[in-house]
């Protein structure tokens, strides 16, 4: 929850940032682009430390490395200065969601696992409900200092928390893994990497994720009031019904994925064909799309979030134990990755439609922007379709050696 919080606690300042730094599109995506640029980044490391050194260690650093650089971020008065402050809360959050998944794999049977990390997923997103409509009243009435203060403020008392009460195993305060050499990390990660389930990971969490993430942590908000005519207060509750869809399908495809694991990826591909179906209407709309229109877009985007973590799932089903926090981090780079690449490209296009004025953002100009979606959507479609078929040829191999007994 914390982690999603500071996450997304830029998405309703985006306009707030560009007067107080006085900077363009193309440099407020900047912000979130380090910060998902450090994530993507570090989840590989984080992934091997956490192989190494537990989850507990390395989620209470985490922590320490959030609650620090928001503070940063209330004081800083200068873009660079401000810069540095969102890629260090990039790096906290790296340290978070890895520990999460891997308490939950050494804490509960298996069987539930595809479930408890569903519900783990959903309800850190109460952390994005916080992001949105009482971090925009805290802009209001505190200010940008003070309001992100009180957000820094948080992460104190959960480290805490998690200092006197948080255990790697229902056997263990902490654990750790063997030393790992440079030659046996690389050993592991190639191994990792050349399984199919493991890009079979990747691309669903590339493909599922990226219109989420950026609606919440950047572009939703300017989106839905310059380029659909919402009032502040609108497209805040907008936001917020992401996070419900995000809530309320959580637990749901868990619970398919559990009872169904054969049919994974096709839930995938029907969810983001469901995505950039609402996405083409309402980018086709003549005019302003309807309020009714940009809820259902709100509900179905929010859908992906959950998806994503299917992902994790076959990533999860397809490596021994022992790499389960290494090919996390080698999945959970798919979505974000993407992310960065759409935050970028967003910024970019509505430079180029506006001429670098951000108080210049038209509906065409977003309209535009928004459409900058289909590429990745396209590229991340084609290659689940390729290694959903490697993966399922590699299973029945698997299966037909085990019965033969070869």
């Amino acid at each position: 929850m914390l982690a999603v919080f500071h996450r997304s606690s830029l998405g309703v300042a985006g306009l707030a940032a560009t007067e107080r730094f006085d900077i363009s599109a193309a440099q407020l995506a900047t912000f979130t682009m380090l910060q998902l640029l450090v994530y993507a980044g570090m989840q590989i490391p984080v992934g091997l430390l956490v192989d190494r050194f537990g989850s507990r260690t390395v989620l209470l650093l985490g922590i320490v490395l959030i609650t620090a650089a928001q503070v940063g971020f209330a004081f800083a008065q200068h873009y660079p200065v401000a810069l540095v402050a969102r890629a260090f809360v990039g790096v906290g959050d790296a340290m978070t969601f890895i520990c999460v998944l891997r308490l939950v794999s050494t804490w509960f049977p298996v069987r539930r696992i595809p479930l408890v990390t569903q519900l783990t997923g959903t309800l850190g997103q109460l952390g994005a409900v916080g992001a949105a409509v009482p971090m925009t009243w805290a802009l209001a009435g505190l200010g940008w200092t003070r309001a992100y203060l009180v957000a820094a403020s948080l992460g104190v008392g959960l480290a805490v928390a998690a200092l006197l009460l948080l255990h790697d195993s229902p056997q263990a305060r902490n654990l750790r893994g063997p030393r790992l050499s440079l030659a046996a990390v690389r050993r592991s990660l190639a191994a990792s990497w050349a399984h199919p389930g493991t890009r079979l990971g990747f691309w669903i969490h590339f493909t599922t994720q990226f219109s989420t993430t950026v609606m919440s942590l950047l572009w939703g908000y300017p989106f839905l009031v310059r380029g659909e005519g919402r009032s502040p207060a609108v497209a805040g509750l907008l936001l917020t019904l992401i996070v419900v869809a995000i809530m309320v399908a959580g637990p749901v495809l868990g619970w398919l994925v559990g009872n169904h694991p054969w049919e994974r990826s096709t839930m995938v591909l029907a969810i983001v064909a469901a995505i950039v179906a609402i996405w083409t209407v309402v980018l086709l709309w003549p005019g302003e799309a309807p309020l009714g229109l940009l809820v259902v877009l709100a509900l179905v985007i929010g859908v992906g979030g959950p998806a994503s973590l299917i992902g994790l799932d076959v990533g999860r089903t397809s490596n021994p134990p022992e790499r389960m926090a290494s090919v996390s981090g080698i999945i959970n780079q798919g979505g974000f990755s993407a992310s960065l690449i759409l935050v970028v490209a967003i910024g970019l296009v509505l430079d180029w439609r506006t001429a670098g004025d951000s108080t210049a953002y038209t509906p065409e100009a977003f309209r535009w922007a928004m459409s900058t979606q289909y590429a990745l959507w396209a590229v991340g479609i084609v290659q689940i379709w390729r290694w959903r078929g490697r993966t399922r040829a590699v299973i029945d191999r698997d299966e037909l050696m085990a019965a033969t007994g070869r």
